[in-house]
C-alpha cells in the first residue's frame, strides 16, 4: 500500500505510515502523547488534534485538506462531553492519504505541560489608569429631559465633585440596564486619561480587574490582578498555539512567507489563546469578564507583531524594521478581546529582535535604576540580554533556539510530570541519579520506585538537559570540547557506542532508554554559545565591567542551577550569590505596569535609552561563538566556578574522534 509521512507537533516526532492508518494510531505506534479514553470509538473527544495545510518547508511537506480522510458520520455528528474545537479532528477517525502535518493541542495530551511561571511584584506603589466611584442617580419622570448619560454624568460631577465624564462607545449598552438593577444605584469605572466611563455596573462594586499576559514564544502566561489592592487573584498558562506552524520565531515567519494567509491564521491562534486565558482566569477568580478593564501584553517583537495583525515578515530579514517601537493601546475588540469592558496595553518594543517583553524585564529588575552594573539574561527560544546601571545600557538578542527546552533532542521534553529536571553523576562509578517532576524523592531514595511507577518517566526538560551535560563534563564523560570519551566504555555501561559516535544512557527502566547523545550535547553547545557570544559582546561594548550581579528570568532561566549555568559557560563566571533566577520578569513587569501608570511611563521612557548592538552585524560575534562553545569556555577564566566545584583537567580527544566531530560539522548534521 501507498505510504505516507505523518509529523507530529510540538514533539516534532515523524514516520511514514499506510495509507488508511488513523492518527491516533501513528501516535501510538511513535510514544506521541494523544490523550483517548474511549479506545478510539469516537465517544470521549480527547484524541482532538489539528491539521496543518500549506508548505512546512522544515520538513519538507506541502500538506492539503485531502492529507486526511473526509470527516464521517462518527465526526460529523459527534456530540461528545468534550466538544469537536473549530478545525480540529478526532484522531481515532481520521486517515492519512497524504503527507502531513499534525498539531497534538495541550488539551488532548495526557502529560500536560507545567508552565511555571510565577510573580513577584515587589515593591509597587498601586496607581491603576481607572478609579471606582459609587453614584445615585434619581428616578426619571415622564417629560424629563434628560438621557441616562447625563444623569449619570451629573452624579459623578456632583457626588464626586468631578468634571462630567464622557462615555465610550461600548458603555450605552449598560447604562439603562446598571441604574435599574442597582435600584438607581450604579458603580462607574472611570478612566483617569480623559474622564472617560469604560464601564458601569448594577450597585455598589468595589472590586476590578486587569490581566498581565507574556505572550512568549513556547508559552503563554497570565495573572489576574485586582485593580484597587494589587492583589493576585488567579495565574494560568499554556503552551502557544503557535508552536503549530513551527517551534521557533524564524520558523513561523518563513510559514507566513511561504503560505497566503498565514499570518491571519498566526494572529487568530495567539488572539484566541489569550482569550481562553483570560476566561480561564475570570473563572478561576469566580468573577465575571465584565470586571475586567484592562489587559496589559508583553512579548517579543515577532509575537507583538502577530497579535496586533501587523505582518512579521519584516522582522525574518536584515534590517529587521519593527512597524512601531511605540507601546500600543485601544479597546479590547480591536484584538479580538471578549472582555467586553476591556482596553488592552501592548508594551513597546526596542529594536528588531529585542521586544515588550525585554521591556518588562527591564521595568521589573532596573538594571537602569541600579549603580552597580546588572547583566538580565531571559533565557529561551530567543534570548534577550540587557548589561548596564544607571548610567547605560546595552541590549541584544540571541537565537537559541529551542534545545534548552527540551525540543530538537533525543531525549528532551518540555517540562511536564514525568520529565527529568535534575541530575548528579556519580564521579566514581558514572552512575546517574535523577528527580522528577511530579515525584518528590530522587531516584535513589525510598519512594522513588512506588511513585515512578505511577508517573513513568518520559524525557529530560531544559533545567535537566543543563544539569546532566553540566555533570557529564564535571565527571569526564565529556571533554571541554563536548566530545563524549568512548574510551569510558569499558568502565561503565552507561557510555555505550552510537553508530561512530557515543552516548550516555541516562535512563533506562520499563522499556524507557533516554539517551545523551552526541549530537545532543552539540545541540546544547551551539545554544549555549550563541547566548554566551552575545552576553560577551555586550560586556565589550560595555567596557568589560567586572559582573557581580547576574539575573537569570524566563520560565526556563527561573529554574537553571546558577552552578550548572556557569559549568557550561551559559553566564560568564563571578561569584556564586551574584548569579540568580528571578522568575518570571517579563510577566512581572506587565503587571506592575498594569498597575502603575507611573511604572508604565518608567518602561516606555527606559526602553527609549537603550543602545540596541545586533548580533548579525557584528564582526565580533562569529570569534566569540567559536570560544563560548568549549566548557566552560575556552579562554575565559573561571576562579568563582573553581572554588565551589572541582573542574575536571583538560583532555586531550582521540585524534579520530576530533576527526569525526569536524567531518560531522562539515555535514551538517548537527546544525
Amino acid at each position: 500500500m501507498a505510504q505516507h509521512r505523518i509529523v507530529f507537533t510540538p514533539s516534532g516526532l515523524d514516520a511514514s505510515v499506510e495509507s488508511g492508518t488513523t492518527v491516533l494510531d501513528a501516535a501510538r505506534r511513535l510514544g506521541v502523547d494523544l490523550d483517548s479514553v474511549c479506545g478510539g470509538r469516537g465517544i470521549c473527544g480527547r484524541c482532538q488534534v489539528t491539521p496543518g495545510t500549506g508548505s512546512f518547508p522544515k520538513w519538507g511537506i506541502e500538506a492539503t485538506a485531502a492529507s486526511l480522510t473526509a470527516p464521517g458520520p462518527a465526526e460529523t455528528e459527534y456530540r461528545g462531553k468534550r466538544p469537536l474545537d473549530p478545525g480540529n479532528r478526532l484522531g481515532c477517525m481520521a486517515g492519512v492519504c497524504g503527507d502531513v502535518v499534525v498539531d497534538v493541542p495541550a488539551s488532548s495530551q495526557v502529560h500536560r505541560q507545567v508552565v511555571r511561571k510565577g510573580l513577584d511584584l515587589g515593591e509597587v506603589r498601586i496607581d491603576p489608569s481607572f478609579v471606582l466611584l459609587y453614584v445615585e442617580v434619581a428616578p426619571s419622570s415622564l417629560g424629563d429631559a434628560v438621557t441616562a448619560c447625563d444623569a449619570i454624568a451629573s452624579a459623578v460631577s456632583e457626588q464626586h465633585r468631578r468634571t462630567r465624564p464622557a462615555f465610550a462607545p461600548h458603555v450605552l449598552r449598560d447604562v439603562h440596564r446598571a441604574v435599574e438593577r442597582g435600584g438607581g444605584g450604579a458603580t462607574v469605572a472611570l478612566r483617569w486619561a480623559g474622564d472617560e466611563v469604560v464601564a458601569v455596573f448594577p450597585g455598589f462594586v468595589e472590586t476590578v480587574y486587569g490581566v498581565a499576559i507574556d505572550v512568549g514564544s513556547t508559552t503563554v502566561a497570565g495573572h489576574l490582578l485586582d485593580l484597587t489592592t494589587g492583589e493576585r487573584a488567579a495565574s494560568a498558562g499554556r503552551m502557544n498555539p503557535q508552536i503549530r506552524f513551527g517551534e521557533d520565531l524564524m520558523s513561523r515567519v518563513s510559514y507566513v512567507m511561504m503560505n497566503p494567509g498565514g499570518d491571519a491564521e498566526l494572529t487568530a491562534a495567539i488572539r484566541l489563546a489569550v482569550n481562553e486565558l483570560v476566561d480561564e482566569l475570570v473563572g478561576a477568580a469566580d468573577t465575571g469578564l465584565d470586571r475586567v478593564l484592562e489587559v496589559v501584553l508583553v512579548g517579543n517583537p515577532v509575537m507583538h507583531h502577530i497579535l496586533l495583525g501587523i505582518d512579521p515578515t519584516p522582522l525574518g530579514a536584515a534590517p529587521f524594521v519593527l512597524a512601531t517601537d511605540e507601546a500600543v493601546s485601544g479597546h479590547g475588540s480591536v484584538i479580538g478581546l471578549r472582555a467586553p469592558n476591556a482596553s488592552f496595553y501592548v508594551g513597546p518594543c526596542i529594536a528588531g529582535h529585542v521586544g515588550a517583553d525585554t521591556a518588562g524585564a527591564i521595568l521589573a529588575e532596573g538594571p537602569h535604576r541600579g549603580r552597580d552594573v546588572q547583566l538580565l539574561v531571559d533565557v529561551g527560544t530567543n534570548a534577550e540580554i540587557v548589561l548596564g546601571d544607571v548610567r547605560t545600557q546595552f541590549a541584544a538578542s540571541s537565537p537559541t533556539g529551542p534545545a534548552f527546552e527540551g525540543a530538537q533532542l533525543s531525549c528532551g521534553q518540555r517540562a511536564t510530570a514525568g520529565a527529568i529536571e535534575r541530575v548528579r553523576i556519580d564521579r566514581a562509578t558514572l552512575e546517574p541519579r535523577v528527580k522528577v517532576i511530579g515525584i518528590e524523592p530522587w531516584s535513589d531514595e525510598p519512594g522513588f520506585d512506588e511513585a515512578v511507577a505511577r508517573t513513568p518517566v518520559t524525557g529530560v526538560c531544559g533545567s535537566g538537559i543543563i544539569e546532566v551535560v553540566g555533570e557529564m563534563y564535571l565527571s569526564g564523560i565529556i571533554d571541554q570540547d563536548g566530545v563524549v570519551q568512548g574510551s569510558l566504555a569499558p568502565r561503565s555501561p552507561r557510555v555505550v557506542a552510537d553508530e561512530r559516535t557515543f552516548s550516555y544512557v541516562l535512563w533506562e527502566r520499563g522499556g524507557v532508554r533516554l539517551l545523551v547523545t552526541q549530537n545532543d550535547v552539540r545541540a546544547i553547545q551551539l545554544a549555549k554559545a550563541a547566548l554566551r557570544a552575545g552576553i560577551d559582546l555586550l560586556v565589550e561594548h560595555a567596557g568589560s565591567p567586572a559582573l557581580g550581579d547576574i539575573r537569570l528570568a524566563g520560565a526556563f532561566g527561573a529554574h537553571i542551577d546558577p552552578v550548572y549555568a556557569m559549568v557550561i559557560g551559559l553566564v560568564p563566571d563571578c561569584p556564586l550569590g551574584g548569579v540568580r533566577a528571578v522568575g518570571n520578569a517579563a510577566g512581572t513587569g506587565a503587571a506592575q505596569a498594569l498597575l502603575s501608570r507611573a511604572a508604565r511611563a518608567e518602561m516606555e521612557a527606559a526602553v527609549r535609552g537603550v543602545t540596541k548592538i545586533e548580533t548579525a552585524t557584528e564582526p565580533r560575534f562569529q570569534e566569540l561563538f567559536v570560544a563560548a562553545m568549549a566548557f566552560p569556555h575556552a579562554s575565559a577564566p573561571v576562579p568563582n566556578l573553581a572554588s565551589v566545584v572541582e573542574l575536571p583537567p583538560r583532555i586531550e580527544a582521540d585524534p579520530s574522534a576530533r576527526g569525526r566531530m569536524r567531518n560531522r560539522r562539515r555535514g551538517g548534521r548537527d546544525e
